[in-house]
């Protein structure tokens, strides 16, 4: 049998291989593409689209925001909806703040804060009231008793409906922008935005019907309905439905900081965050049921230090990544991509503000050309100069800027790559982010080298005395004096060219 078949190979007429060598040859025998046979498979090639999927996540979104406002309108009416909308929206720039303020360290994109926040204010608000209202008739049907139908609804159904509807925007970003996905502070963020825009649809839901109620008794000013309504759910606890959702946000955060080979956790974590925000928030809607109390019983006893424990978690969180930066990133700098100074200014925020602000307005005064003497400026810059002044270290500052978050992103990547949770393509990855700090060098290196001095992170050997000559910066020149104004030549024409 053996034979035969090494008979039969012989007998079969051979196929040459193509080689390496003629490459060049062969490709320039292929046909145009008009004259191909063969074309690539167009099967699911559009739902690869960004520009589809952009599109697609929009138009559901718009269509969810329609949908809940004209709900929410059926129910308040219009007046009250109008009410409703300008009460609501005040503590939402407060909310957005505090997250953002979170999240300075290591900012994340804002097409994700605005999906989030949409999300929550439209999609998951959408799912809530429809599966509430159907579940709460159904219970009040099967049971024929309205009042505990409410009663199960508020503490079993809403917390279970609510809080699966946010963290699916959790789980979406988590799934899809892993990259921007890192650690309990992302998770944090992503979590408490979302929570914020569907506090703000209920919001709107709830002062719309106190508004209401209000017409119907007469009652107007600090006694009424309405105020009793915004004082309860916008000063005293506008925190708690980002604070229910933050758990899950946590658990989350936690599985995108660990290995990846370890799915169990990756999985068991944001479950478990997820039962324990629809516990909290259970725990917090039917606190008034309990007793008459036992609404305050719970927001002094449970609310505030559970609220106190998770702020606490996340500032250490923050903290934490400010400490990975100055553990990570001195081994660029042996290796010569940053300077020695960098780790110490990119792992305090005063410092990067002030390696900003020292950029923006050294390249501003060079755009203008005027140099520093006892009498000031040698001529006034006209309105055209001091516009491209402006330009010019607007620009600057945005180099440093985006230099600390390539720098912030690379010594994650590194954290992550340790812990072995980083991707195969961490090799590409880590290139890429050094490729954009090396466009950038120029501007910030020098900045962030000031702004560690400054801040007396980094000091000099031998400070010079206030009346000597700055010595020749390495950068700069020796004009360069970075507690005086810049000196007129540079380098450094512009933003960088992506």
């Amino acid at each position: 049998m053996s034979d035969g078949s090494v008979q039969q190979r012989q007998s079969q007429p051979a196929v040459p291989l193509l080689k390496e060598q003629r490459v060049g040859e062969i490709l320039a025998a292929v046909p145009e593409r008009r004259h191909w046979r063969y074309r690539p498979r167009r099967v699911g090639m559009v739902w690869r689209s960004r520009t589809f999927r952009i599109a697609a996540v929009f138009t559901v979104l718009a269509l969810c925001g329609l949908a809940i406002l004209a709900l929410v309108r059926d129910q308040t009416g219009t007046q009250g909806f109008l009410v409703g909308l300008g009460l609501a929206v005040l503590p939402v720039p407060l909310l957005m703040a505090a997250f953002r303020w979170l999240d300075r360290v290591d900012p994340g994109p804002w097409r994700n804060v605005l999906f989030a926040f949409a999300w929550g204010a439209f999609a998951a608000a959408l799912v809530a009231i429809l599966a509430n209202s159907f579940a709460t008739r159904w219970i009040a049907t099967a049971t024929a008793d309205p009042s505990n139908a409410d009663t199960l609804g508020a503490t079993v159904i809403a917390p279970v409906v609510e809080e699966s509807a946010k963290a699916a925007a959790v789980l979406l970003i988590f799934l899809f922008r892993r990259r921007e996905f890192t650690g309990i502070v992302d998770g944090v963020v992503i979590a408490g935005i979302t929570a914020s825009g569907f506090a703000f649809t209920e919001n709107i839901l709830y002062l719309g019907n106190a508004f209401g109620e209000d017409q119907q008794i007469g009652t107007s000013g600090v006694v009424s309905v309405t105020a009793a309504t915004f004082f309860v759910r916008a000063v005293m606890s506008p925190f708690a439905h980002p604070l229910f959702t933050v758990l899950t946000g946590i658990g989350f955060g936690l599985a995108a900081a660990g290995a990846r080979r370890r799915r169990i956790r990756r999985i068991v974590l944001p479950l478990l965050g997820l039962v324990l925000a629809m516990g909290m928030h259970a725990l917090w809607n039917g606190s008034a049921v309990f007793s008459p109390w036992g609404f305050y019983a719970v927001y002094g006893v449970f609310m505030v230090p559970v609220f106190g424990l998770v702020t606490w978690l996340a500032i250490w969180s923050r903290q934490r990544e400010l400490r990975m930066l100055s553990a990570e990133l001195p081994g660029y700098a042996a290796a010569g991509w940053l300077t020695p100074a960098e780790p110490l200014a990119l792992a305090s925020m005063r410092a990067r503000g002030l390696a900003r602000d020292a950029a923006r307005r050294r390249y501003a005064v060079e755009a203008v050309g005027s140099r520093q003497s006892p009498y000031g400026p040698a001529s006034r810059p006209s309105a055209q100069a001091k516009a491209s002044a402006k330009a010019h270290g607007k620009a600057a500052a945005r180099a440093v800027a985006e230099y600390e978050s390539f720098a912030t992103s690379l010594a994650s990547l590194r954290l992550r790559a340790r812990r072995g949770a980083a991707g195969p393509d961490f090799a590409e990855r880590e290139l890429e982010l050094l490729h954009h700090l090396w466009q950038r060098r120029e501007v910030a290196a020098p900045a962030l080298t000031y702004a560690a001095q400054a801040t007396g992170r980094l000091r000099p050997s031998y400070p010079p005395p206030p009346w000597a000559a700055p010595a020749p910066h390495p950068q700069y020149g020796a004009g360069y004096n970075p507690y005086m104004l810049p000196p007129r030549q540079s380098t450094w024409h512009g933003p960088v060219q992506h």
